[in-house]
């Protein structure tokens, strides 16, 4: 496994999933819907993924042993590749009929893959600091709750000779603000530091929504934003995309402003809310 430079902290989660150190990771351990989707992968999503089904599908979801999950900041390109192909499935939605359908999915994740490794290693301008935070689960685990063979095989990573399934995902980004997106405005940016950061790429495996997996995800990157001295932590979601509203709002974020109509309308998509969270740092 190839790693990508960067650094983590250890620290525990308030709430009752465990979370257990990577063990292929640096030597300190980890801190670390409807979909609306635009197609360019240098840019990054920010919704909460949640397919037109939700509801059928999440019924009848099968319950994951929490003892077994990993949410921890990813290092490694194999488990990198995993968190890209994640975000292919959950972000497109495919006709199984489509012509050339695996070569086509394929280079979606080679793309977002590229992108991501840029991102986490420090050389997209513009971001202080990115890290990609993953929830995996033993591939045993999974197998053992007749989830596809697509699922596995497209998300799976190998973390000290145990083959793990990546089944949630998202990016922690350190910067004053993301492309094509509505910023937020605290802290003042005459502060000597950035300590603003967005999330964005929110995806769970939708085989396993209702698990508490999206709310976990973002614990998990309070506690490294707040190890990074972050003090204003802001996600974006669509005015009508409810499931995630929900979770934010269960999370601890608030609403901060809401992106202009004819911002919406210029970028062809759904208008968006800015939501935040403030961190406290003693």
């Amino acid at each position: 496994m190839t790693p990508l430079s960067s650094s983590s902290s250890s620290s525990s989660l308030p709430f009752p999933i465990p979370i257990h150190p990577h063990s292929s990771s640096s030597s300190s351990s980890s801190s670390s819907s409807f979909i609306y989707y635009f197609p360019v992968f240098s840019n990054v999503r920010t919704q909460i993924q949640c397919s037109a089904s939700t509801t059928d599908v999440c019924t009848q979801s099968p319950k994951i042993d929490t003892s077994l999950l990993t949410i921890a900041e990813s290092f490694y390109e194999d488990e990198l590749w995993a968190a890209a192909s994640l975000r292919v499935r959950s972000f497109n939605r495919f006709h199984p009929d489509t012509f050339g359908l695996q070569d086509h999915r394929k280079y979606l994740a080679e793309r977002e893959f590229e992108a991501l490794k840029e991102r986490v290693s420090g050389k997209r301008l513009g971001f202080r600091r990115v890290s990609c935070i993953n929830a995996s689960l033993p591939m045993s685990h999974i197998l053992s709750l007749s989830l596809s063979d697509d699922f596995c095989s497209s998300c799976k990573f190998s973390d000290g000779g145990e083959d793990r399934v990546v089944v949630g995902t998202l990016d922690l980004n350190q910067c004053l603000s993301l492309p094509d997106e509505i910023s937020g405005t605290k802290p003042e940016l005459n502060e000597p530091d950035i300590t603003r950061a967005y999330l964005s790429n929110v995806c769970v495996a939708e085989e396993l929504h209702r698990n508490g997996l999206g709310y976990a995800l973002l614990e998990k990157s309070k506690l490294v934003a707040y190890d990074w001295g972050i003090t204003d932590l802001y996600v974006h979601v669509a005015v009508d995309n409810e499931p995630a509203k929900k979770l934010y709002t269960k999370s601890g974020f608030v609403y901060e402003s809401d992106e202009p109509a004819w911002q919406a309308r210029f970028l062809d998509r759904p208008r968006r809310l800015l939501l935040w969270k403030g961190l406290a740092i003693s």
